[in-house]
């Protein structure tokens, strides 16, 4: 029988974790418009190279002894781990920025959305996962918000395959992170800060040949000011501790009602969008929206 004390203690531990849990969906809704303000001030390959040059020497400081204990394990499976950092952190992060110099935070957010539709999709294709008949509605539906965005509320442009290269690059950098989180379920079993520092040093090693491509095609732009306060907001709060708060509210309350709050990163973007960046919310993005959540609450429906 649970007793007074116990229920207080869990009623406790699920505040913290929703608290933690919406701080961390703010922060990567945040990471939209840390993209749109980077525009000028720092290149895109440039903000990824030093996005990882930082998280890694911050890490690597913070997780050494656990690092050392499960190095291992990594090295065995090391090849497959590199894999992780190129999918979920290079490729996902350069197109992110390199999209946000033709679009908008508010697109960017909620292409963002999209992403668990393709994580159940790579499921079934990658693992065989089982897809009831509404989490198939649920991605027809998320998808639909999706090509609403894209099209600028304009139909026509769907016929005419007439879209904004930025929504396009946003597109593939979702795919890529659903690629990179379907394949999350065969990681080793190690320590998440272990994990997250040798994902990080894939991201750091493959972001040099993109930096460099960058700077022979003449593209580079070094940090201003504001550059390195961008750089410095995206190590500090979309890429540590997110990550960190991410990994306690799974330990407190579990992995399946946590992913719910991935949901709040696209609202999360748009509301900011509009209020900091003064972007315009138009009614293409508000049906979008809908679309896009309402898909995703459809396909995380239970079967009645």
């Amino acid at each position: 029988m649970e007793t007074h004390s116990e229920s207080a203690t869990q009623s406790t531990a699920r505040l913290q974790a929703y608290a933690l849990l919406t701080v961390t969906t703010l922060f990567w809704g945040g990471n939209a418009l840390a993209g749109k303000l980077a525009v000028g001030e720092v290149s895109p390959m440039m903000l990824v190279f030093l996005r990882w040059v930082l998280s890694v020497g911050i890490v690597f400081v913070i997780g050494w002894s656990s690092i050392r204990r499960d190095w291992p394990v990594l090295r065995q499976r090391l090849p497959f781990v590199m894999l992780l950092g190129v999918l979920g952190f290079t490729s996902f992060n350069a197109l992110f920025y390199v999209a946000a110099h033709s679009t908008t935070a508010i697109n960017m957010g909620i292409i963002q959305g999209s992403i668990p539709a393709f994580v159940l999709l790579g499921a079934y294709l990658m693992h065989g996962t089982g897809v009831r008949l509404l989490q198939i509605a649920g991605v027809v539906v998320t998808f639909a918000g999706v090509a609403l965005v894209t099209s600028v509320g304009e139909l026509d442009r769907l016929f005419a395959l007439s879209f904004n290269l930025g929504d396009i690059f946003m597109l593939i950098a979702c795919v890529c992170y659903a690629s990179y989180t379907v394949a999350l379920r065969d990681k080793p079993e190690v320590a998440i800060i272990s994990l997250f520092a040798v994902i990080s040093v894939s991201a750091l090693l493959t972001s040099v040949p993109l930096v460099i491509a960058e700077g022979f095609y003449g593209a580079t732009i070094y940090p201003t000011a504001k550059g390195w306060a961008v750089i410095a907001f995206v190590v500090i709060f979309p890429s540590l501790l997110a990550q960190f708060f991410w990994i306690k509210g799974v330990s407190l309350i579990g992995p399946g009602r946590t992913g719910i709050f991935v949901n709040l990163v696209p609202i999360f973007a748009v509301v900011l969008a509009v209020l900091l960046l003064g972007e315009r919310f138009a009614m293409y993005h508000f049906w979008g929206l809908v679309l896009v959540l309402g898909g995703i609450w459809l396909a995380e429906r239970k079967q009645s």
